[in-house]
C-alpha cells in the first residue's frame, strides 16, 4: 500500500519521500488537491499525508480543509494524517474531530511522522482484509443458500459456515449424525438442516426429548405398546421409531438418557429391529438416527454415566456447535433478524437499536448462546415503548466474568477483573459511545495491546505507537476506549 503526499512544495515531497523509503513504505506525489483525488479513486492507498495550504498567498487552510472532506466523501475511513504550519493549527485539531488520524507541526519530527504513518497503513491493511474475509464469508454463504436449503439460518462467522457446510454435504447419507453444543446454541435447527437436504427430506421427520423419558415409559414411546401391556393401554399404539419409517428419529438431549434406557436404545441402532411392548412379534424400522447433546459425552463415558458403544453408534459424524460467544460476528446479524421478525406490541413505533445498545450486545459474553440473544431483544422490543432500544431495555448483567473457552476470563460488558488493570473494553464512555464497527476494529485491538504493554501508561503507548498523547487520547474516545483506575491496596 502506498502513501498519498500531498504537498504543493517540491522541497517538502522530495524529504517526505526519502523519509518514507527509508522506512519500507512506498510513495506517490501529488502537488494539487485535485491530483490526489483522482489517485484515491485508481491506486491503493494506504495512507495520505496532506499539507493544509497548496496555494502560495493563502495561508487560512481552506484548501486543506477542502481536500480532507473530499477525501473522507471518497474513502470515510482511508487514515489522513495533517501537515499543518501553527497558522493553521486549531482548523488541524477541528479536522480530527472529524476523523483526521493525526496532525503535525511543520517542521516534522522525522522519527515521530514515519512511526504514525506506518502504524496507519498496517491498520489500513488489516482493516481491508478483515473486510475482505467478512464479504467472503457473505459470498461463501450465499452460495451455500442457493444450493441448500438452511432453513432461514442466519450467520455469518467462519466457525458457523464449517459447521453448517459440513451439515449440508452430509446430509445426503444415511450416516447417524451428533450434534454437539451448549444449550441455546441451535442444535435443532442444525439438526433441521440435515434432514430438509437428506433423501428423507419428504419422509417423516419425528423428534423426541430422549432425556426427558423415564425409564418406566422408555419402551412404549420409543417401541410402541400393545393393548394391554400396562394400565391405561386401551389400545395398541405405536411408538417413535415406528412413526419415523422411512425418515428420520431425532433423540434430543440424548447425554441425559439414562443407562437402562441406553441399553436399549443400542439394541435396536445395532439391528434394526425392537418389538412393541406386550408383544413378541419384531418389527423393523429404516430410520436415520440424528442425536444432539450439550453434554460433554467423552466425559461422561469415563464417568460410566455413558456407553462408549452406543456412543459410537450415534457418532459415525459429529457437527460441533460453537457458543455464540465464540462467534462474535454472528451478534448485530442475529440481533437485527430477531428485531425484524419477532413480535412487538401492536401499534408500537419499529422498534432500533442504539450504537451505545449494539456495543453492548457485542461485549456480551452470552452465556445462554442465541436462545438467550433472542429473549432479551423480544424483552427489549416490548419494553421500548418509542421503538428506541438502549442498553437498559436489553436487561444484559454487568460486573460478572465469562470464561473462555480457552480457559482465560472473559468479562461481560462493565466488568471488571481482579487485580490490575480491567480490559480495555469493559467500560465505554456514555457521553460518546463507539460506533459498533469499533468493538471489533483493528485499530481499536492495536490500542488495546499497547496500552496493556505500557501498563496503562498512555504517554508510553503513545510513543510506542508514534502518536502524540494527545492522538492517543482521541482516538481512545472516538473508539470508546476508558481506562479505569482502582487505588492501590
Amino acid at each position: 500500500m502506498k502513501v498519498l503526499i500531498a504537498d504543493d512544495q517540491p522541497a517538502v515531497c522530495a524529504a517526505l519521500q526519502l523519509l518514507f523509503e527509508l522506512h519500507g513504505l512506498p510513495s506517490v506525489v501529488v502537488n494539487r488537491p485535485e491530483e490526489a483525488l483522482d489517485l484515491i479513486a485508481t491506486e491503493d492507498i494506504g495512507a495520505v499525508v496532506q499539507d493544509m495550504n497548496f496555494t502560495q498567498e493563502r495561508t487560512s487552510g481552506e484548501e486543506g480543509v477542502a481536500l480532507f472532506r473530499a477525501i473522507k466523501k471518497l474513502d470515510a475511513d482511508l487514515p489522513i494524517v495533517l501537515l499543518t504550519a501553527w497558522s493553521s493549527l486549531e482548523t488541524a485539531v477541528e479536522l480530527v474531530k472529524e476523523g483526521a488520524s493525526d496532525y503535525m507541526a511543520k517542521p516534522w519530527d522525522d522519527d515521530k511522522l514515519a512511526r504514525v504513518v506506518k502504524n496507519l497503513v498496517q491498520m489500513r491493511a488489516l482493516q481491508q482484509e478483515n473486510t475482505r474475509l467478512l464479504a467472503q464469508r457473505s459470498r461463501q454463504r450465499r452460495t451455500l443458500a442457493a444450493r441448500y436449503d438452511l432453513r432461514g439460518l442466519v450467520y455469518v462467522s467462519e466457525a458457523m459456515h464449517g459447521v453448517v457446510n459440513l451439515a449440508c454435504t452430509i446430509a445426503g447419507s444415511d450416516a447417524p449424525v451428533l450434534v454437539t453444543g451448549p444449550n441455546g446454541s441451535g442444535k435443532e435447527k442444525l439438526t433441521e438442516i440435515v434432514q430438509a437436504n437428506s433423501r428423507r427430506k419428504d419422509k417423516p421427520f419425528v423428534k423426541i426429548n430422549a432425556g426427558a423419558l423415564p425409564d418406566d415409559l422408555l419402551e412404549a414411546e420409543l417401541f410402541g405398546a400393545e393393548a394391554g401391556a400396562f394400565t391405561g393401554a386401551n389400545r395398541a399404539r405405536a411408538g417413535r421409531f415406528e412413526a419415523a419409517h422411512g425418515g428420520t428419529l431425532f433423540l434430543d438431549e440424548i447425554g441425559n438418557l439414562s443407562l437402562a434406557g441406553q441399553a436399549k436404545l443400542l439394541r435396536v441402532l445395532q439391528t434394526g429391529e425392537f418389538e412393541r411392548l406386550g408383544s413378541s412379534g419384531t418389527r423393523k424400522a429404516d430410520v436415520r438416527i440424528i442425536s444432539a447433546t450439550n453434554t460433554d459425552l467423552p466425559r461422561a463415558i469415563a464417568a460410566g454415566q455413558f456407553r462408549e458403544d452406543l456412543y459410537f453408534r450415534l457418532n459415525v459424524i459429529e457437527l460441533p456447535l460453537p457458543p455464540l460467544g465464540e462467534r462474535p460476528d454472528d451478534v448485530l446479524l442475529l440481533a437485527d433478524h430477531f428485531l425484524a421478525t419477532l413480535p412487538g406490541i401492536d401499534g408500537a413505533p419499529a422498534a432500533r437499536l442504539t450504537d451505545e445498545a449494539r456495543a453492548t450486545l457485542q461485549q456480551y459474553d452470552w452465556p445462554g448462546n442465541v436462545r438467550e440473544l433472542q429473549n432479551r431483544i423480544h424483552r427489549a422490543k416490548l419494553t421500548a415503548t418509542d421503538g428506541v432500544i438502549r442498553p437498559q431495555h436489553l436487561g444484559v448483567p454487568t460486573g460478572t466474568a465469562r470464561v473462555r473457552a480457552d480457559g482465560e476470563p472473559r468479562h461481560a460488558a462493565g466488568a471488571t477483573p481482579s487485580g490490575g488493570l480491567p480490559p480495555l473494553n469493559a467500560r465505554r464512555d456514555e457521553g460518546a459511545a463507539a460506533p459498533p464497527a469499533a468493538i471489533n476494529d483493528p485499530e481499536r485491538a492495536s490500542i488495546e495491546e499497547a496500552l496493556l504493554k505500557a501498563g496503562g501508561v498512555v504517554s508510553k503507548a503513545a510513543a510506542e505507537m508514534g502518536l502524540s498523547r494527545q492522538a492517543l487520547y482521541r482516538r481512545m474516545e472516538r473508539l470508546g476506549i476508558v481506562l479505569e483506575r482502582r487505588p492501590r491496596a
